[in-house]
């Protein structure tokens, strides 16, 4: 995996924030801690454009005839996601 140099302006307030979990969160460098942040964060955007894709579909998909009741709906969407996990 290639790597490219940023550089970053923080304030003085935020580095004494690294220094501190650098020191007791067992992070080795600033690059290190920073590069955990950026997967926290792609976690959670993850989820969020899985859940925001889902919404998109249903409503592109259209009115069903029949009406199902939220445990049907919660049940279906627990099956899709164990098959995307798959």
């Amino acid at each position: 995996m290639a790597t490219i140099r940023k550089s970053l302006t923080i304030t003085t307030t935020q580095e004494e924030w690294i220094k501190f979990q650098i020191e007791n969160g067992g992070f080795a460098n600033d690059s290190e801690y920073m590069r955990h942040l950026i997967r926290l964060d792609e976690e959670r955007n993850r989820e969020f454009l899985i859940t925001k894709a889902a919404i998109q579909e249903g409503y592109e998909s259209g009115v069903r005839s029949r009406i199902r009741s939220v445990d049907e709906i919660v049940e279906a969407a627990k099956v899709r996601k164990k098959n995307r996990n798959v």
